[in-house]
């Protein structure tokens, strides 16, 4: 019986491990835009899937394989900052995703926001929202 008991309790620690690795799917960048699109053609472009990168606990997806191996060659450059939540809301010390469609890039980085209303509250002053969400997200990352 103790044989039969244990069996049958590794058997459902198995399976609940196997259930936890399929729900745990890897998280796509940027909802599928091309990153490196909107520094080489000013706007996002959606990307294929045949053009992929694992970095950073994401698949990033690109429109080309020459805009993937840019971004292999220097990700930092192309990433969006605050690993692409909504930098207003980083400004303001919380998380909530960004919108790949409201975007920004300011001084050779990609920030983008959670919609229209934070991308205006964001231009009121984006030195100091800048200098905020920078400080704010060394705190609030890694929740």
């Amino acid at each position: 019986m103790k044989k039969l008991l244990a069996a049958t309790a590794f058997s459902a620690a198995l399976l609940t491990s196997f259930s936890a690795l399929a729900s745990n799917q890897l998280a796509t960048a940027l909802g599928g835009y091309d990153t490196v699109s909107y520094f080489t053609e000013g706007k996002p472009v959606q990307g294929r899937a045949k053009f992929h990168h694992f970095w950073n606990g994401a698949v990033w997806y690109f429109s080309s394989e020459e805009n993937r191996d840019t971004f292999k060659a220097d990700p930092t450059a192309f990433a969006p900052q605050y690993d692409g939540y909504c930098a207003w809301a980083a400004s303001q010390n919380y998380k909530r995703p960004g919108d790949p469609l409201v975007w920004q890039i300011e001084d050779g980085k990609l920030y983008v926001k959670v919609h229209e209303g934070a991308q205006e509250k964001w231009r009121a002053d984006v030195a100091k929202h800048i200098v905020d969400g920078d400080d704010n997200w060394t705190k609030i990352a890694p929740y």
